[in-house]
């Protein structure tokens, strides 16, 4: 078990790049099952969520080849269409090879879903839309188990805003036949990236970026070469280190036209930012303002931000609400915090935070991806030394980022308990 050892209370000065985005590399690697032909993808973290998929991959027959932050894909040559628990269970985003497995090959049997532990997060509008393009799905023995003929396009309106839902819809419909319209498509800008690059490879998908996606069918995909998307997150969490640490962050390679509902929030809380086309500038004297935030889907406040934006309430002077609208479970952090000193209060959905001058260090535990980045943050600005249990819950998406965080000056380090 690895831990981190954070001694708080430095100011965080420097530059750091942003990473290719997790939510964007997941989806875009499954899109590789769609060809028989190369997909040549550039700037794919080096994550271990993003290690576990291509281990899925290649068992299912996938060559894969990877220097650096470039991938590429071969699926001419699949052996398995099973995705099985060993790997899923570690892994949500495993339901991404479910409808093109299907779509491509007429069979798929994966997992049911693990991943983070905040909440419920049902497979149903994906098994939903496969049906309704003439999939036979069943759930046995803990798979979800699907088997078609050549899908038929058809109208699909989901019963929630999905994510993960749409992508995977979206790639069942590509290779449909005839003209699949998805409503109530996700905006997230992963989405779009995703769509950016089935584009690329042959697809006809229209109305990218809006709620309502066209999907024109065609008989077979071809090779491509794409690159990821910086991840918005990632950086969204440099930007509240900036701020807590009284510090001045400059990310680069980032695209703050993803991260507008953040950047407002940032400046409600009394940062300075400056803006380029692809960096932020953030600097903040003093503590910050309460800011009160509400998670909403894109393009509204993410709910991957929350944990962060709550440890920067710990720091302000007064009080903000944070309300939680996506995930039932994901106050899980707010234990850890009050172990270094935060109020916090929680009331259903939403947690009051009492701003505090400063927290003091302790050995707190990381209980999900989003939690584990909030509370380094936290460690980072606390008066004395903390330790950070069961951060492979950080690994799964952000890229070496006790390194990134010693470049600004963080006093970090990564150690075997």
């Amino acid at each position: 078990m690895q831990q981190l050892k954070i001694n708080g209370g430095h100011r965080l000065v420097g530059e750091v790049r942003a990473s290719g985005a997790k939510n964007a590399a997941l989806p875009i690697l499954a899109a590789g099952l769609l060809t028989a032909e190369d997909l040549v993808l550039h700037n794919v973290p080096d994550l271990a969520d993003v290690r576990t998929m291509l281990q899925l991959l290649e068992g299912m027959g996938v060559r894969v080849d990877r220097k650096g932050t470039d991938v590429t894909l071969n699926a001419g040559a699949i052996v398995s269409t099973k995705a099985p628990y060993e790997l899923v269970k570690t892994m949500r985003a495993s339901v991404l090879t479910l409808c093109p497995l299907v779509t491509r090959f007429g069979h798929a049997e994966v997992s049911l879903p693990g991943g983070c532990a905040i909440g419920a997060r049902p497979v149903d509008q994906h098994i939903k839309g496969l049906k309704q393009l003439g999939a036979d799905v069943e759930i046995k023995e803990g798979y979800v188990v699907a088997r078609a003929g050549r899908l038929q396009g058809t109208r699909i309106v989901t019963d929630m805003v999905t994510v993960t839902g749409t992508e995977n819809l979206v790639m069942a419909a590509v290779l449909a036949e005839g003209r699949t319209v998805i409503e109530n498509a996700a905006l997230e800008p992963e989405v779009v990236d995703l769509c950016n690059c089935l584009n690329a490879m042959g697809a006809k998908i229209e109305g990218i970026g809006t709620s309502r996606l066209t999907v024109e069918g065609v008989d077979v995909l071809h090779g491509a070469e794409h690159t990821v998307i910086a991840d918005r997150i990632e950086a969204g969490s440099f930007f509240v280190a900036a701020v807590v640490t009284q510090g001045d962050i400059l990310v680069t390679h980032c695209e703050p036209h993803h991260m507008e509902a953040v950047l407002d929030k940032l400046r409600e809380a009394g940062a300075q930012l400056d803006i380029g086309r692809d960096w932020v500038r953030v600097r903040m004297t003093g503590r910050p303002k309460p800011v009160s935030v509400r998670t909403v889907p894109h393009p509204g406040f993410p709910t991957d931000m929350q944990a962060q934006f709550m440890t920067m309430n710990c720091f302000a002077e007064g009080t903000a609400s944070v309300t939680e609208t996506i995930f039932e479970n994901r106050f899980m952090h707010v234990p850890e915090l009050m172990r270094l000193g935060a109020r916090i209060s929680i009331d259903g959905h939403t947690a009051m935070v009492e701003g505090v001058p400063s927290l003091t260090g302790a050995t707190i535990m990381a209980t999900d991806l989003r939690a584990s980045a909030s509370l380094v943050i936290a460690a980072l600005a606390a008066k004395g030394s903390s330790t950070v249990d069961r951060i492979y819950h950080l690994d799964r998406g952000y890229e070496r980022m006790e390194e990134k965080l010693r470049s600004l000056g963080a006093d970090i380090v990564r150690v075997r308990a």
